[in-house]
């Protein structure tokens, strides 16, 4: 699929037509630029207005065209990531069903949500809103979701760090714990080239350590988890010398309750975070479709709008969408160009080119016709 195209207008000569004029640029790519797809872009009679109106709105066109282009590239990229995380074969993003590269490239102007008569104004004005209200609703349905997955990863950083940071409590089982009126267990996190250090010496450490009682629970990179169990009498006294041998005695307190809400609320975490992420991926499903098909509709309007200050009334042009390759560019420019009279060409000339003035809206593309990038990534 193409990613890149030029929306692109040219005047059509009095005494000619827009279909004749379509026939002898498809001749002429077909012959100099064989490899770059062409298309023609449907626009219908839009309501001109007044000369003002139209200055003052292709003064915004570009600004309004970032904007949109933004949100667009702003849904796609989270569709990627969303596909990427659940693991979802990535497949082509739609329009009504419609692939955007072949919505873009048959566009049909959308008559009942576009009424034609409206002015130029109102229909820029109303896209413009719609994709703000939907790029609203993107960054609140995000932070939804990026909370819950917040909460669920730092849950999963407690458990899966070093044994001296980390949360025990999926590793300790209630019949490694004693606890009695007398006797306590402790949890020691011994060095992992230490642990026949320790084995040999807990017993020691203190005179009231149960013999025989420890056991080896957990093992990672660095350390080693063992039980101890004691008198409680005797419980802070090991604490202290087993710091004194490097080992490190952590606070814990089995509890079944406790445990219990823990699983819990990790079962529900991680279920929030399918459900928000699976809401999120069809919403941005959907949403991309009505942005792009709203992107293209704004397309054709600044097409139109530029066309008629370009060219003058009555409107008398013909648009295409072209997706040259990076090596057939200058030739196709070229071709495109020998389609406009001189007295066109040489006002219309970048100012890199030794002309005057540039193109409209402060458009990048500054040639003797009406030209645009659409990045479709």
């Amino acid at each position: 699929m193409a990613t890149r195209y030029w929306a692109v207008s040219l005047p059509v000569a009095q005494g000619s037509s827009a279909s004749a004029l379509w026939s002898r640029l498809q001749e002429s790519i077909s012959k100099n630029a064989f490899d770059t797809p062409l298309y023609r872009f449907n626009i219908p009679n839009l309501r001109v207005g007044t000369l003002d109106s139209l200055l003052a709105l292709s003064d915004d066109l570009l600004k309004s065209n970032n904007f949109i282009e933004g949100v667009s590239h702003k849904i796609r990229r989270q569709i990627e990531d969303l596909e990427r995380v659940s693991g979802v074969v990535s497949s082509s993003l739609t329009v009504d069903g419609v692939p955007v590269d072949s919505y873009l490239t048959r566009f049909v102007w959308d008559e009942a949500k576009y009424p034609t008569m409206s002015p130029l104004r109102e229909i820029v004005d109303g896209i413009h809103v719609q994709i703000a209200k939907i790029e609203d609703d993107l960054k609140v349905r995000v932070a939804e979701y990026s909370n819950v997955r917040s909460q669920l990863n730092a849950i999963n950083r407690k458990q899966a760090g070093s044994l001296a940071i980390r949360d025990l409590s999926n590793l300790v089982k209630p019949q490694d714990i004693v606890t009695s009126e007398h006797l306590t267990t402790l949890l020691a996190i011994v060095p992992k080239y230490s642990q026949k250090d320790w084995l040999s010496s807990y017993e020691g450490l203190t005179s009231y350590v149960v013999p025989r009682s420890s056991k080896k629970l957990h093992e990672d990179n660095e350390y080693a988890l063992f039980t101890v169990t004691l008198f409680n009498r005797d419980a802070d006294n090991f604490r202290i010398k087993a710091r004194e041998r490097n080992f490190q005695i952590r606070d814990f307190e089995y509890n079944t309750e406790t445990q219990e809400t823990r699983k819990q609320e990790l079962d529900k975490l991680t279920q929030d975070q399918e459900t928000f992420r699976s809401s999120l991926l069809q919403w941005c499903y959907t949403s991309y479709g009505e942005v792009f098909s709203s992107w293209m509709h704004f397309c054709a309007v600044r097409v139109f709008t530029e066309s008629i200050l370009r060219y003058g009334l009555p409107p008398s042009f013909l648009s295409v969408v072209l997706s040259p390759s990076v090596k057939s560019e200058k030739k196709v420019r070229s071709i495109l160009e020998g389609f406009c009279d001189n007295s066109n060409s040489t006002y219309w000339k970048s100012e890199e080119d030794g002309g005057g003035m540039g193109g409209i809206a402060g458009d990048a593309d500054s040639h003797p016709y009406v030209s645009f990038t659409i990045n479709l990534i």
